[in-house]
Protein backbone atom coordinates (compact mmCIF):
# COMPACT_ATOMS: atom_id res chain seq x y z
CA UNK A 1 0.00 0.00 0.00
CA UNK A 2 0.67 3.62 -0.37
CA UNK A 3 1.72 5.82 2.47
CA UNK A 4 -1.42 8.47 1.03
CA UNK A 5 -3.81 4.85 1.76
CA UNK A 6 -6.09 4.98 4.82
CA UNK A 7 -9.00 2.52 6.32
CA UNK A 8 -9.34 0.66 9.12
CA UNK A 9 -6.48 -2.03 8.70
CA UNK A 10 -3.34 -1.66 7.42
CA UNK A 11 -2.06 -4.11 4.74
CA UNK A 12 -0.11 -7.51 5.86
CA UNK A 13 3.16 -6.13 4.78
CA UNK A 14 2.23 -2.34 5.65
CA UNK A 15 5.74 -0.18 4.44
CA UNK A 16 4.63 3.19 6.46
CA UNK A 17 6.83 2.78 9.31
CA UNK A 18 10.66 1.09 8.57
CA UNK A 19 11.67 0.57 11.01
CA UNK A 20 8.58 -1.22 12.46
CA UNK A 21 8.57 -2.84 8.93
CA UNK A 22 12.43 -3.97 9.15
CA UNK A 23 11.97 -5.65 12.70
CA UNK A 24 8.99 -7.80 11.45
CA UNK A 25 10.55 -8.66 8.39
CA UNK A 26 13.43 -9.80 10.48
CA UNK A 27 11.26 -12.29 12.95
CA UNK A 28 9.85 -13.32 9.70
CA UNK A 29 13.03 -15.30 9.30
CA UNK A 30 13.18 -16.17 12.65
CA UNK A 31 10.03 -17.22 13.71
CA UNK A 32 8.16 -18.36 10.16
CA UNK A 33 4.65 -19.63 11.99
CA UNK A 34 4.37 -16.29 13.39
CA UNK A 35 1.76 -13.79 12.53
CA UNK A 36 4.39 -11.40 12.13
CA UNK A 37 2.09 -8.63 10.64
CA UNK A 38 -0.39 -5.82 11.75
CA UNK A 39 -2.61 -7.30 14.28
CA UNK A 40 -6.25 -6.76 12.88
CA UNK A 41 -8.78 -5.28 15.25
CA UNK A 42 -10.86 -7.91 17.15
CA UNK A 43 -14.66 -7.53 16.34
CA UNK A 44 -17.62 -9.14 18.07
CA UNK A 45 -19.96 -12.06 16.78
CA UNK A 46 -22.39 -9.31 16.18
CA UNK A 47 -19.72 -7.01 13.81
CA UNK A 48 -19.02 -3.36 13.41
CA UNK A 49 -22.46 -2.56 14.09
CA UNK A 50 -22.60 -3.97 17.64
CA UNK A 51 -19.41 -2.33 19.09
CA UNK A 52 -20.67 -0.03 21.99
CA UNK A 53 -17.40 -0.90 23.29
CA UNK A 54 -13.70 -0.18 22.06
CA UNK A 55 -10.81 -1.14 24.09
CA UNK A 56 -7.43 0.49 22.96
CA UNK A 57 -4.07 -1.07 23.53
CA UNK A 58 -0.61 0.33 22.86
CA UNK A 59 1.12 -1.93 20.69
CA UNK A 60 1.10 -5.98 19.91
CA UNK A 61 3.57 -7.82 22.27
CA UNK A 62 6.21 -9.68 20.42
CA UNK A 63 5.13 -12.99 22.11
CA UNK A 64 1.62 -12.35 22.54
CA UNK A 65 -0.40 -10.60 19.23
CA UNK A 66 2.23 -10.43 17.10
CA UNK A 67 3.08 -14.22 17.08
CA UNK A 68 -0.71 -14.83 17.66
CA UNK A 69 -2.66 -12.64 15.42
CA UNK A 70 -4.98 -11.06 18.07
CA UNK A 71 -4.63 -8.19 20.39
CA UNK A 72 -3.86 -9.44 23.90
CA UNK A 73 -3.73 -13.07 23.76
CA UNK A 74 -0.46 -15.07 24.36
CA UNK A 75 0.76 -12.72 27.14
CA UNK A 76 -0.26 -12.05 30.59
CA UNK A 77 -2.04 -8.68 29.87
CA UNK A 78 -4.73 -10.95 28.00
CA UNK A 79 -5.10 -12.78 31.11
CA UNK A 80 -6.24 -10.18 33.07
CA UNK A 81 -8.19 -8.41 30.17
CA UNK A 82 -10.19 -11.22 28.56
CA UNK A 83 -10.96 -12.61 32.19
CA UNK A 84 -12.08 -8.76 33.16
CA UNK A 85 -14.25 -8.55 29.67
CA UNK A 86 -16.08 -12.24 30.81
CA UNK A 87 -16.82 -11.18 34.23
CA UNK A 88 -18.96 -7.80 32.73
CA UNK A 89 -20.61 -9.55 29.32
CA UNK A 90 -18.36 -8.38 27.27
CA UNK A 91 -17.47 -11.81 26.32
CA UNK A 92 -18.24 -15.41 26.08
CA UNK A 93 -16.44 -18.36 25.84
CA UNK A 94 -13.27 -19.53 27.43
CA UNK A 95 -10.06 -17.54 26.61
CA UNK A 96 -7.21 -20.35 26.60
CA UNK A 97 -4.84 -17.34 25.22
CA UNK A 98 -4.77 -18.70 21.51
CA UNK A 99 -6.99 -17.14 18.49
CA UNK A 100 -8.62 -20.37 17.99
CA UNK A 101 -9.86 -20.95 21.13
CA UNK A 102 -13.50 -19.65 20.36
CA UNK A 103 -13.32 -17.02 22.87
CA UNK A 104 -16.12 -14.40 21.23
CA UNK A 105 -16.21 -10.37 22.02
CA UNK A 106 -20.13 -9.63 22.97
CA UNK A 107 -20.69 -5.44 22.34
CA UNK A 108 -16.93 -4.92 22.10
CA UNK A 109 -13.51 -4.48 19.78
CA UNK A 110 -9.97 -4.49 20.50
CA UNK A 111 -7.55 -2.85 18.82
CA UNK A 112 -4.04 -1.04 19.21
CA UNK A 113 -2.74 2.72 18.79
CA UNK A 114 0.23 0.94 17.04
CA UNK A 115 -0.91 -2.50 14.69
CA UNK A 116 2.36 -3.62 14.84
CA UNK A 117 5.33 -5.11 17.46
CA UNK A 118 7.83 -2.11 17.96
CA UNK A 119 11.16 -2.98 19.13
CA UNK A 120 11.03 -3.22 22.64
CA UNK A 121 7.25 -2.65 22.91
CA UNK A 122 8.13 0.84 22.62
CA UNK A 123 6.86 2.75 19.38
CA UNK A 124 8.77 6.59 18.81
CA UNK A 125 6.25 9.41 18.41
CA UNK A 126 6.14 8.90 14.30
CA UNK A 127 5.02 5.52 14.97
CA UNK A 128 2.09 6.69 16.67
CA UNK A 129 1.28 9.45 14.46
CA UNK A 130 1.72 7.44 11.27
CA UNK A 131 -0.89 4.91 12.65
CA UNK A 132 -3.48 6.94 13.83
CA UNK A 133 -4.62 6.97 10.20
CA UNK A 134 -5.73 3.57 10.36
CA UNK A 135 -6.99 3.94 14.42
CA UNK A 136 -9.08 7.09 13.09
CA UNK A 137 -10.89 5.20 10.25
CA UNK A 138 -11.45 1.99 12.99
CA UNK A 139 -13.08 4.26 15.73
CA UNK A 140 -15.31 6.02 12.62
CA UNK A 141 -16.86 2.19 11.48
CA UNK A 142 -18.22 1.83 14.90
CA UNK A 143 -21.47 4.04 14.22
CA UNK A 144 -23.15 2.55 17.74
CA UNK A 145 -19.92 3.43 19.99
CA UNK A 146 -20.52 4.78 22.93
CA UNK A 147 -17.67 3.88 25.43
CA UNK A 148 -13.75 3.34 24.67
CA UNK A 149 -11.34 2.13 27.50
CA UNK A 150 -7.93 3.82 26.79
CA UNK A 151 -4.95 1.47 28.03
CA UNK A 152 -2.20 3.61 29.29
CA UNK A 153 -1.10 7.41 28.01
CA UNK A 154 -0.57 6.58 24.84
CA UNK A 155 -2.78 4.95 23.55
CA UNK A 156 -5.02 7.49 25.91
CA UNK A 157 -3.83 10.44 24.18
CA UNK A 158 -3.74 8.94 20.55
CA UNK A 159 -7.42 8.21 20.59
CA UNK A 160 -8.15 11.53 21.98
CA UNK A 161 -5.69 12.92 19.10
CA UNK A 162 -8.32 10.71 16.37
CA UNK A 163 -11.04 12.22 17.61
CA UNK A 164 -9.75 15.11 16.88
CA UNK A 165 -9.93 16.74 20.23
CA UNK A 166 -6.81 18.45 22.06
CA UNK A 167 -5.42 16.50 24.81
CA UNK A 168 -4.76 18.75 27.09
CA UNK A 169 -8.81 19.08 27.54
CA UNK A 170 -8.65 15.20 28.02
CA UNK A 171 -6.08 14.32 30.29
CA UNK A 172 -5.40 10.53 31.35
CA UNK A 173 -5.58 9.62 34.53
CA UNK A 174 -6.09 5.70 36.03
CA UNK A 175 -10.24 5.85 36.55
CA UNK A 176 -10.69 9.14 34.50
CA UNK A 177 -13.95 9.61 32.36
CA UNK A 178 -13.89 11.94 29.43
CA UNK A 179 -16.92 12.79 26.91
CA UNK A 180 -16.03 13.38 23.66
CA UNK A 181 -19.67 13.81 21.37
CA UNK A 182 -21.97 10.91 22.58
CA UNK A 183 -18.22 8.76 23.38
CA UNK A 184 -17.40 8.52 26.95
CA UNK A 185 -13.61 7.95 27.21
CA UNK A 186 -12.83 5.50 30.17
CA UNK A 187 -8.65 5.59 31.17
CA UNK A 188 -7.28 3.03 33.02
CA UNK A 189 -3.09 2.20 33.17
CA UNK A 190 -1.85 -0.73 30.81
CA UNK A 191 -2.99 -4.23 32.30
CA UNK A 192 0.45 -5.43 31.41
CA UNK A 193 2.77 -7.80 33.94
CA UNK A 194 5.29 -4.79 34.92
CA UNK A 195 2.52 -2.76 36.10
CA UNK A 196 0.54 -5.52 38.07
CA UNK A 197 4.05 -6.49 39.17
CA UNK A 198 4.69 -3.47 40.91
CA UNK A 199 1.27 -2.83 42.39
CA UNK A 200 1.04 0.48 40.03
CA UNK A 201 -2.71 -1.71 38.96
CA UNK A 202 -4.17 -3.97 40.77
CA UNK A 203 -6.80 -6.13 39.83
CA UNK A 204 -9.79 -4.45 41.51
CA UNK A 205 -8.45 -1.32 40.41
CA UNK A 206 -8.70 -2.51 36.35
CA UNK A 207 -12.30 -4.23 36.94
CA UNK A 208 -13.22 -1.04 38.79
CA UNK A 209 -12.90 0.84 35.24
CA UNK A 210 -15.16 -2.10 33.57
CA UNK A 211 -17.82 -2.13 36.10
CA UNK A 212 -18.03 1.81 35.59
CA UNK A 213 -18.30 1.18 31.66
CA UNK A 214 -20.96 -1.73 32.16
CA UNK A 215 -22.89 0.72 34.78
CA UNK A 216 -22.13 3.53 31.67
CA UNK A 217 -23.53 1.49 28.61
CA UNK A 218 -26.63 -0.27 30.91
CA UNK A 219 -27.61 3.06 32.45
CA UNK A 220 -27.76 5.07 28.55
CA UNK A 221 -29.01 1.61 27.13
CA UNK A 222 -32.20 1.34 29.03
Amino acid sequence: MSAVETGPEPSPDCPICTRLHDFIAAWRVKEPGWHNAPVPTFLPVGGVESVKLLIVGLAPGLRGANRTGRPFTGDYAGDLLYGTLSEFGFSRGTFAARPDDGLQLIDAAITNAVRCVPPENKPVGGEISNCRRFLTPTIAQFTNLRAIVTLGTIAHQSTVRALKQPVAKHPFSHGGQSDIGNVRIFSSYHCSRYNTNTGRLTEPMFKGVFGGVRRYLDDITG
